[in-house]
């Protein structure tokens, strides 16, 4: 589904990306870990195309995506939560949705209903506006916009971040069951031991601008993990 060969980026000349390799099969869930500043954010912000990629190729699906800009990835079918959620918060839950909808309106069904069954309070709160939401329900409409468009791999920065853990679990069940039902690929990264225990099939760690490391599926254990994350 992805494929990420030398990927270099970064800020003005500030080179972030030393050369990222990366690769996802369908279907899968990958956690990007490692400690803070080793670029997991410029990684997924490269992936979407909102950071021009300097060197290195991005293939999805089999197509690729490198020069591609970031609503025609979007139109191809990459979904992207970023870090802090950023939904539209003068906009109800419902008009949000309805963005959502237009990203993939040329080619998929529509899909209101469905978020509605995986998050509930988002149809309790159809018509209040995004603002006044908690950061754990911003959380569920931000996951619900990008699921809306039909996305065939879904790319999340820290979901995990400003949500009461109760929610937090709610989402990972949602987030295992769009998988696991739909077939949609995640990679998502975060920094909270716990979700990435209950939803990462496997890890790719990074370090200094690459990934370094891989934590396989079955050894993605507390003390694995835990010795990547330490700050």
């Amino acid at each position: 589904m992805l494929e990420v060969a030398g990927l270099r980026a970064g800020y003005g000349g500030t080179q972030v990306l030393q050369g990222v390799d990366l690769s996802v099969g369908r279907g899968e869930i990958v956690a990007l870990v490692g400690r803070n500043g080793v670029g997991k954010t410029t990684t997924m912000r490269c992936l979407i195309g909102l950071v021009r990629a300097t060197a290195g190729s991005i293939r999805f699906a089999g197509e690729e995506m490198s020069r591609t800009a970031a609503d025609a990835r979007a139109r191809r079918g990459i979904g992207y939560i970023p870090q802090g959620r950023d939904v539209f918060p003068r906009m109800t839950v419902q008009e949000n949705l309805a963005v959502g909808e237009l990203i993939g309106a040329s080619r998929r069904q529509r899909r209101a209903d469905l978020v509605y069954q995986y998050f509930p309070i988002l149809a309790e709160r159809r018509r209040q506006m995004a603002g006044t939401l908690s950061g754990g329900q911003q959380q569920q409409l931000a996951i619900g916009r990008a699921l809306i468009g039909g996305p065939e791999l879904i790319l999340l920065d820290e979901p995990s971040e400003g949500v009461q853990p109760n929610v937090v679990q709610a989402i990972v069940r949602v987030l295992r069951s769009i998988r696991d039902d739909l077939g949609t690929t995640i990679v998502f990264v975060e920094q909270n031991l716990e979700t990435i225990l209950t939803l990462a099939d496997r890890c790719c760690v990074m370090e200094k601008g690459k990934v370094v490391d891989a934590i396989p599926p079955g050894a993605v254990t507390s003390e694995n993990v835990r010795r990547h994350l330490l700050l």
